[in-house]
């Protein structure tokens, strides 16, 4: 049988007999799932056909654009109009779960608070903003607006603003996405719409038109939504729909942040080599943001970084597509899953084929998580550390804590010659949300508690 036939040909019987932990995936199990494709990191780079220059470029489109930035959110004015984060050591934490879970997580913890980044409030600000900006240079110079040499501050002049009135962004999602689309979007003056699914909060909805951005509601899933936002704007000529699934902007606007995490390392005199390798964990969707940031990552660290992605057990669609090989042409509702999270912004039944034919040779692996968890995981580090995040972006602890702790990772560790060095290792959790999140639903949030 041809494993990478259409869903319709393909019997789920038959692939739970090849891949036996899709049995604990249709039960709605927490999984440890190893990549056995992974490879030395020169074979993955030259399979990936993308390359640091790509990364390089990006950054210094972003750096070409920080005084518009700093104009329209002088927020960011402190950081020179670059829209990045903190990395934070988190020592309280680390002390509590190893306690708690017995996770017995050796070296140092930390969190990079892509939840606290400026004007949207999450990871989907790097690709997101960086995708609108692109777009933005792209019909300025086409357009006349800009010359070589030009300040991007001219951007903000009333003609610019005029010009880019004709034209609509519109962009499918489960929340954050859709605002950091959406605010940088109504900022360069865009006519912005947002296709949102039946997922989104309401809070984002709200922040989203009080920046003038238009909110299309769904009943239906993410996936549903980013095929029906598609469709409306490939109708227009003058819209440009941000394609969360596919686009390769977004993908290298999210890997811009590797580049800069060698700094922040250096700057809390944390050494990444042989002898103190590092470990990433990120929460993922439909895979953009942490296959993106994972990119970069290996660009930067290669062999010296293991980046393990987190998923809730309702809406494991990246782990599903590539332990089957069949990225996203299988679905988590395929396997009898129906796709509803309280993780918001990982309520995704369809993975993006992109990000997992690029990750198919670097990922390390998946980890799977139940909700109840994630609030848990939430007032933990609210309580230790006094840090905010929403429960989605609290996701990546799971992997922080299974770690050393399931047979599986333990495994993976003995046969990249690991075990001696655990002591010394670096651990990132990537916090991916929660900044913008209003008093009253962080609240809620703190209050709420699953079976």
């Amino acid at each position: 049988m041809d494993f990478m036939n259409d869903m319709e040909e393909i019997k789920i019987s038959e692939l739970a007999g090849r891949f036996p932990i899709i049995k604990e995936l249709q039960a709605g199990k927490e999984i440890v799932w190893i990549n056995p494709d992974k490879t030395d990191h020169e074979s993955s780079m030259r399979d990936s056909g993308l390359t640091m220059q790509d990364i390089e470029d990006a950054e210094q489109r972003l750096q070409r654009f920080a005084p518009l930035i700093m104009k329209y959110f002088p927020e960011t004015r402190d950081c020179g109009g670059i829209i990045e984060s903190a990395l934070t050591p988190i020592p309280a934490m680390q002390e509590y779960i190893n306690k708690k879970y017995r996770s017995r997580l050796e070296g140092k913890l930390l969190l990079k608070q892509d939840s606290h980044l400026a004007i949207a409030g999450s990871v989907k600000a790097r690709g997101g903003i960086y995708e609108v900006l692109k777009h933005t240079e792209e019909l300025a110079l086409k357009n006349g607006l800009l010359r070589k040499g030009d300040s991007y501050e001219r951007l903000a002049e009333e003609e610019a603003r005029g010009f880019f009135g004709r034209y609509t962004i519109q962009v499918g999602s489960t929340g954050n996405l859709g605002m950091s689309i959406g605010i940088m979007s109504a900022a360069v003056g865009y006519k912005a719409i947002v296709h949102m699914s039946a997922d989104a909060k309401q809070w984002k909805k709200d922040l989203l038109r009080s920046h003038g951005v238009e909110v299309v509601e769904y009943e239906s899933d993410y996936s549903e939504a980013v095929k029906k936002g598609r469709v409306l704007s490939d109708q227009d000529p003058m819209s440009y729909f941000v394609d969360d699934e596919n686009s390769q902007d977004l993908f290298l606007g999210y890997a811009v942040a590797a580049k800069r995490l060698t700094g922040q390392l250096a700057g809390l005199g944390i050494t990444v080599d042989a002898e103190h390798p590092l470990f990433v964990y990120l929460p993922c969707g439909v895979g953009g943001a942490p296959g993106g940031i994972s990119f970069g990552l290996k660009q930067v660290f290669g062999e010296l970084v293991h980046c393990f992605f987190v998923e809730p057990t309702q809406a494991p669609c990246m782990a599903l597509g590539m332990i089957t090989g069949l990225d996203n042409k299988i679905c988590v509702q395929d396997i009898g899953l129906t796709g509803q999270t309280h993780a918001d912004g990982l309520a995704v039944g369809r993975p993006s084929g992109f990000v997992g034919s690029v990750m198919k040779h670097m990922l390390s692996g998946e980890f799977t998580v139940v909700d109840a968890r994630l609030y848990d995981y939430m007032r933990e580090l609210l309580r230790t550390e006094d840090i905010f995040l929403e429960p989605s972006a609290c996701a990546a602890f799971q992997g922080s804590i299974w770690l050393n702790q399931k047979k599986e990772t333990l495994q993976y560790l003995g046969e990249n010659d690991l075990l001696d060095k655990m002591n010394h290792a670096v651990h990132i959790v990537w916090a991916t949300g929660g900044s913008l999140v209003p008093k009253e639903v962080q609240e809620e949030y703190r209050n709420t508690f699953l079976d």
